[in-house]
């Protein structure tokens, strides 16, 4: 009977031992992830293009300190993150969250820029991607809203390293949201609905008048008074469409005119992203 209690005490004694040694290895654990490691190790991670652990890294450290020395730059470096992995929406929301909460922050340009390509990006389909499925007929809620984020950079920040490449993106977008209202009135012509095309038309010329799509429009509106046997405003608007027909070509053959591949720099993408950290310079 003695020796069963003896054996039940050193079986207890054993468990508590080990209880303490779990509890001692987690406090060990907890105490090596300062906040200064998790910053350093979610660099590292990021450096790897492990940006899934990187994120993960940041967001521990924010949990932990919330207003440590490295939280506003966790903030910041998890915008770029998020657009790394090609999580756009996350990337968004976190843009959207780093420009609440440090409006004066001297990197918005840069905060703005990301959210704007995120946007874009986001909007980059499977069918898109692989079976080139022309972007002007699609819906251009996208492409309006990353429309809106460069367009903020160019106002807010016209000495922007970003600014360059804000302009030519909203120079393409313009053209492709142009080029979309061309294809929905042609639509409304072909299906016999005169004065909506004539309103489309009209929209092209007066909201988009540098876009090769004004030919374009002003021919659908032609088309549509014609139709409508509004015979002077045909005439009125044959006679515009003829000054500006000089050298004309298609819109669906120029939206593609001004590419992401037309953006010149000495830097790749990775490089001005990260700030200089990452990537290489491009000759």
């Amino acid at each position: 009977m003695i020796m069963n209690s003896f054996k039940t005490l050193s079986a207890l004694i054993c468990l508590a031992l080990l209880l303490t040694a779990c509890a001692s290895n987690e406090t060990k654990t907890f105490s090596d992830n300062s906040e200064t490691g998790f910053y350093e190790k979610a660099l590292k991670a990021s450096k790897s293009a492990n940006y899934t652990i990187a994120i993960e890294l940041l967001d521990q450290l924010e949990l932990r300190y919330p207003f440590g020395r490295y939280s506003e730059q966790a903030q910041l470096e998890l915008v770029y993150l998020h657009y790394q992995a090609g999580d756009y929406e996350a990337c968004r929301a976190t843009a959207s969250r780093f420009i609440r909460l440090h409006p004066q922050h001297d990197k918005l340009d840069y905060v703005y820029y990301l959210k704007g390509l995120a946007i874009y990006q986001r909007d980059k389909g499977f069918l898109d991607r692989f079976l080139n499925i022309e972007r002007s007929q699609r819906d251009m809620g996208a492409a309006r809203e990353s429309l809106v984020d460069f367009g903020i950079i160019l106002n807010r920040y016209p000495n922007s390293q970003y600014a360059d490449e804000a302009r030519a993106r909203m120079t393409y977008l313009r053209n492709m949201l142009a080029a979309y209202e061309i294809h929905v009135g042609n639509y409304y012509l072909t299906r016999k609905a005169y004065i909506a095309a004539a309103n489309r038309g009209r929209y092209v010329v007066e909201n988009y008048p540098s876009t090769p799509s004004v030919t374009e429009g002003l021919t659908i509106m032609v088309q549509a008074y014609q139709q409508l046997g509004l015979t002077e405003l045909a005439e009125q608007t044959q006679q515009v469409l003829s000054m500006n027909s000089t050298n004309y070509v298609s819109a669906s053959q120029q939206v593609a005119v001004t590419t992401v591949n037309d953006i010149k720099s000495k830097r790749s993408w990775l490089n001005r992203l990260s700030f200089g950290v990452l990537g290489d310079h491009v000759e």
